[in-house]
């Protein structure tokens, strides 16, 4: 049975962290390719006797049945309580016993696998990743447990604000797509999926064709190369993937409430982003950083909550998906101070659209966008991920080398004409949950 478990994880984990691994100014990408044609990347590091592995295969929480919302997520959870002939308490002893982190997880677009292990203990490891890639057992037992505390995290989301948020953040931005709907599913969905349904998406979901793998640590390409096609060779070579659309979020500009008898708003304002592979994304992450993404550095912090004190928090962001693209704003207040913050952050928004930002904010953040990316690579956990997100954005593997010459070449123009182009205080959609005075909405959903 799963535990936030094993003293021996914990060590290995606090071990891992202990080193400053390599400078983003070099890093050493190397590209494997086994026998069997898999590609990997890996950055070698003999500095600590640990190996990470994170991998990706196309395809999330976005292809769930509409029946069967929360499929792909409870696959993830089950597929390391059991696999061949080792049961859940077996399994989960195994990696006890040799310090192994082994996990599983289902994002919007993406399925992830993520190991760690020691050097020592890595034949182990490998070979209880196979096993659970190839053969998961999903016993009833497991699978009942495993359903049973997806229910409950449900059931207990459902006191948050910020649940409430999501949901109408979905529904309401991406009507009648995949994108919105829950990801977790619902009490009836998680109820619905039986063993045959995690059986199944094991089978068909995990395939070669578009898998990502990234490598960190005491490992050599020779000796990785083969692994991969131990690890992954019986896979089948394409997966069956329901397509899904692109979209371009609805962005009316209407304010939506969820009525919660509570002494806080949560606020949710978006439209329409940017793809990641448009060349304006660097300008876009510096308006960003300057905007809302740079806490107390950025403007929407300093206006709405530092000179006015009308919330508690507040940033923005630019998310790219697969299949849309989306530029937020979140924060809380008090109820009756919600009207207010809405309009200073509509009006911050609009006047950054009309003249972008300062030289000053420019090179504040260039140089923290630059100056902080050595932070990403403090273990071989953190390099594995980055390698791994690199892959699945298509950035080429030059890209870590190349990332902060990019931002640094971003001039004042650059991001006054990516702001105009960008920014639209007339079709921020609002999501409120809470009992915001002073504000009419235009819809409400999910009544108490």
């Amino acid at each position: 049975m799963k535990m936030i478990r094993r003293t021996g994880l914990l060590l290995l984990a606090a071990f891992a962290l202990t080193f400053t691994s390599l400078p983003a100014a070099a890093v050493d990408i190397e590209k494997v390719v086994s026998p069997g044609g898999i590609e990997a990347w890996l950055v070698r590091d003999t500095k600590n006797p640990i190996i990470a592995m994170q991998f990706a295969f196309a395809g999330g929480t976005e292809r769930d049945p509409d029946g069967k919302l929360g499929l792909a997520i409870m696959t993830a959870s089950t597929m390391d309580e059991g696999a061949g002939d080792l049961d859940s308490q077996a399994f989960q002893g195994k990696l006890d016993e040799n310090s192994i982190q082994l996990s599983f997880s289902a994002g919007r677009d993406g399925f992830v696998g993520q190991l760690t292990t020691l050097r020592e203990t890595k034949d182990t490891a490998f070979d209880l990743m196979r096993l659970a890639l190839t053969k998961p057992r999903f016993d009833t037992e497991a699978v009942e447990r495993i359903r049973g505390q997806l229910q409950t995290s449900l059931r207990r989301s459902q006191a948050d604000p910020n649940y409430w948020a999501q949901m109408a953040f979905g529904e309401t931005l991406f009507p009648g797509h995949p994108y919105g709907r829950p990801q977790r599913g619902t009490a009836q969905t998680l109820a619905a999926i039986t063993r045959d349904d995690l059986v199944n998406f094991a089978r068909t979901r995990l395939a070669r064709e578009g898998l990502k793998v990234a490598v960190s640590g005491d490992i050599t390409g020779e000796e990785l190369a083969p692994l991969l096609d131990s690890l992954f060779g019986a896979l089948p070579a394409k997966a069956e993937l329901t397509p899904v659309a692109n979209i371009t979020a609805a962005a009316p500009g209407k304010t939506i409430l969820v009525p919660r008898p509570i002494p806080q708003t949560v606020m949710i304002l978006a439209h329409a982003g940017m793809d990641r592979s448009d060349p304006d994304w660097y300008a876009a992450t510096i308006l960003n950083y300057s905007l809302g993404g740079g806490g107390f550095s950025s403007r929407l912090m300093d206006e709405v909550r530092e000179k006015r004190g009308l919330t508690y928090g507040i940033g923005s962001s630019l998310q790219s998906f697969d299949h849309a693209n989306l530029v937020t704003v979140s924060g809380s207040t008090v109820n009756d101070k919600a009207a207010e913050a809405i309009s200073v952050t509509k009006q911050i928004w609009g006047d950054v659209a009309k003249n972008g930002i300062t030289e000053a904010e420019l090179r504040d953040a260039q140089t923290y966008l630059t100056g902080s990316f050595p932070l990403q690579f403090t273990n071989n956990g953190a390099i594995a991920g980055l390698l791994l997100q690199v892959q699945r954005d298509n950035l080429g593997i030059d890209y870590l080398n190349k990332r902060n010459d990019l931002l640094n070449a971003v001039t004042l123009a650059d991001v006054k004409r990516v702001a105009a182009r960008l920014l639209d205080p007339a079709r921020l959609t609002t999501i409120l949950v809470g009992q915001p005075t002073g504000i009419t909405p235009d819809g409400t959903l999910y009544k108490p």
